[in-house]
C-alpha cells in the first residue's frame, strides 16, 4: 500500500484458510481435526483484483401517451453523463456493458475521464497500480429538465455483487419504479428478488429473472408488487454478479413530483448509517420534508433513530423507541427538523436496513398550475468500509457531508476525526487540498466549489486514518439550479476490490495429503 492511509477504504487482506484435498483410496484413519490444523501452511500472495463498476445508461423512458403533445411525457431529451475519477490505479478502459466498444482508457495514477451522451451502460474497469488495489470512482445518470422525469437522477456507479439491498421508491398510484438489473460479466446470472411492502413482504417465490452476459434487464416492480406505497427490495444472483438499482419516479396528476435513482446500501446490520440527509425548514407535517426509511426484514424488533448535526447528537422525534414489525417497510417523517446537513444512525436489537428520501418543491408547470413541481433524493446507508473517492456528476456542484459516527453506543463521545479532502478536477490534476477535524457526533460539510473556486470538478478523495473510535459517513449532495426549482441526488461511496493480501495454502491430512 502507498505510505498514505486511506482510512474509508478498509478493504483489508483477510487471511483465510484453503484446504486442498485428494480422494485417497485406503483404510486407514482420518486424523483428528486438531492434527490437520497443526499442519504447515504456505502463504501465497495473491494480487488486488480489478475495480470494475457499472454505470447507469440513459433513464428509462415512460410510455408515449399519444396524441396532444401538450402532454408528451418526455418534451425534453435527458442529458446523460458519466464521470470517472481515479485517485490511484495501473490503467484500466472504459467500455459499454457489453465490451464491444471502448469509449477511454485510464492511463495510470491519478486521473479524471468524462463521457457525454451516453447512450448505453458503462464499465469502468480500473487495474490496481504497484502500490495495492485502484482506488476509482465513477458517477452516472441522467438530468430532465421537464416532463414526466424532470429531475436529477445521479448515482455512483456500482460494483457488481451477488447480493443487494434497494431501500426506496414504491410502486403505488401515481409512482412507477423499474428495477434495472446489468451483468456485466461473461455468464447469465438468475436474479432472485424479496420485495417488502408496507404491510409486509410481497410473495414472489415463484419469480426470477435471467439477465444475459453483457446485458441490461429492466423489469417493471408494479407488475410484480402492485400498489405497495412503500418499498424495499433484496436481490440475490447465482451464475453471476449483477449491478442493480431502481429507477423511481411520482406524478401529481400531471404534474412531476420527483425522478431518483435508488442503489444499494449496507447488509442488514444492527446499525445503519444514512449520510448526508440534507434538510430544509419545514413543518411537523410538511409531506415534503423526506422520509426515513428502515425495515426489519426477519422478525419484529425495536430501534433508536438519532441524528448527527453540526451542533451534536439528537433523537429523532418519534423514533427513540421505534416499533419495526418482521417484513414491514416503515418510513419515519422528517418534518419539523432544523434546517441543515445530518447523519443518521440507526440502533437495532435485530439487523436492519434503511435509506433516507429528501424533497425539495418547485415551481408549478402550465399543465396544471396549482401544483407545485417537486425533487426527490434517495439515500442509500453506508458501512464505513468504503472507498473514500466520489464522483462528482457531470454539469453538477458538490457539497461534500462528513458524519464523525463514535464505535460505541455513545455518539456524543469526546474527540473527533481527522481527514484530508483533495478536489481532484476533470484534467486529473488535484486542484486543491484541506485537513478538517470532525467531533464525534457531529456533520461537517464542505461545498466543493469554496475549496476549489474556478474549477471543474471531476471528484473529491476523502484521506484518513483507521480509527478506533469512530467512522467518518460520507456523502455527496450533488445540485443543478434550474429557473423552476433546485435538483439534486446524494451520492455515496462504495466498497472498493479486496486487496488481495494474505491467502494460506495449507495441506490437509484428513484427506490424504502431508
Amino acid at each position: 500500500m502507498s505510505a498514505r492511509t486511506r482510512a474509508v477504504r478498509i478493504v483489508s487482506g483477510i487471511g483465510v484458510v484453503a484446504l486442498l484435498g485428494a480422494v485417497v483410496v485406503g483404510a486407514g484413519r482420518l486424523p483428528t481435526v486438531e492434527e490437520s490444523a497443526a499442519a504447515p501452511g504456505t502463504a501465497v500472495t495473491v494480487p488486488p483484483a480489478p475495480a470494475l463498476l457499472v454505470c447507469p445508461g440513459p433513464l428509462v423512458l415512460p410510455e408515449d401517451r399519444g396524441g396532444d403533445d401538450a402532454f408528451d411525457p418526455t418534451p425534453v431529451d435527458p442529458v446523460t453523463g458519466v464521470q470517472v475519477v481515479a485517485a490511484d490505479s495501473g490503467g484500466g478502459t472504459v467500455t459499454t456493458i457489453d465490451g464491444s466498444d471502448t469509449l477511454g482508457a485510464l492511463q495510470g495514477g491519478t486521473q479524471a475521464r468524462t463521457f457525454d451522451d451516453v447512450t448505453d451502460p458503462l464499465l469502468v474497469r480500473a487495474d490496481p497500480s504497484d502500490d495495492g488495489p485502484a482506488l476509482v470512482a465513477a458517477a452516472g445518470g441522467g438530468l430532465v429538465t421537464a416532463g414526466d422525469l424532470r429531475g436529477l437522477a445521479a448515482a455512483s456507479c456500482q460494483p457488481p455483487t451477488t447480493d443487494a439491498w434497494l431501500v426506496g421508491g414504491a410502486t403505488d398510484l401515481g409512482t412507477t419504479t423499474v428495477l434495472v438489473l446489468q451483468n456485466p460479466g461473461s455468464t447469465p446470472a438468475t436474479v432472485h428478488l424479496e420485495v417488502f411492502g408496507a404491510t409486509g413482504p410481497v410473495d414472489l417465490s415463484t419469480v426470477q429473472y435471467l439477465v444475459a452476459p453483457g446485458t441490461q434487464r429492466v423489469v417493471v416492480l408494479g407488475g410484480t408488487a402492485p400498489q405497495e406505497r412503500r418499498v424495499a427490495v433484496h436481490l440475490t444472483a447465482t451464475g453471476g454478479r449483477v449491478a442493480a438499482f431502481l429507477q423511481s419516479s411520482t406524478l401529481d396528476g400531471f404534474t412531476p413530483t420527483g425522478t431518483d435513482l435508488v442503489v444499494p446500501g449496507s447488509p442488514a446490520a444492527t446499525r445503519q448509517v444514512v449520510p448526508a440527509v440534507t434538510l430544509r425548514e419545514t413543518d411537523v407535517d410538511d409531506p415534503d420534508a423526506g422520509v426515513l426509511r428502515v425495515l426489519s426484514p426477519d422478525v419484529a424488533t425495536t430501534a433508536r433513530v438519532r441524528v448527527l448535526g453540526p451542533d451534536g447528537v439528537r433523537d429523532l422525534p418519534g423514533a427513540a423507541d421505534l416499533e419495526l414489525p418482521a417484513g414491514t417497510v416503515v418510513d419515519v417523517p422528517l418534518g419539523g427538523l432544523p434546517a441543515g446537513q445530518y447523519t443518521f444512525v440507526v440502533d437495532a436489537a435485530d439487523p436492519v436496513v434503511a435509506g433516507a428520501m429528501l424533497a425539495r418543491p418547485g415551481d408549478p408547470t402550465a399543465l396544471d398550475p396549482d401544483v407545485p413541481t417537486r425533487e426527490t433524493a434517495w439515500v442509500a446507508s453506508v458501512s464505513g468500509t468504503e472507498t473514500g473517492l466520489l464522483a462528482l456528476p457531470t454539469g453538477t456542484v458538490g457539497l461534500l457531508t462528513l458524519g464523525a459516527v463514535a464505535s460505541g453506543d455513545a455518539l456524543d463521545a469526546s474527540g473527533g476525526l481527522r481527514a484530508t479532502l483533495r478536489v481532484i478536477a476533470t484534467d486529473g490534476t488535484v486542484a486543491a487540498e484541506k485537513s478538517v477535524d470532525v467531533p464525534l457526533g457531529t456533520t461537517l460539510t464542505q461545498e466543493l466549489a469554496e475549496l476549489a473556486p474556478d474549477t471543474d470538478v471531476a471528484g473529491v478523495e476523502i484521506v484518513t486514518t483507521d480509527d478506533e473510535r469512530g467512522r467518518l459517513a460520507i456523502g455527496l449532495v450533488a445540485r443543478v439550479g434550474q429557473p423552476d426549482g433546485t435538483m439534486l441526488s446524494v451520492l455515496t461511496p462504495v466498497v472498493g476490490p479486496d486487496s488481495g493480501d494474505g491467502l494460506v495454502v495449507r495441506p490437509d491430512v484428513r484427506l490424504g495429503l502431508s
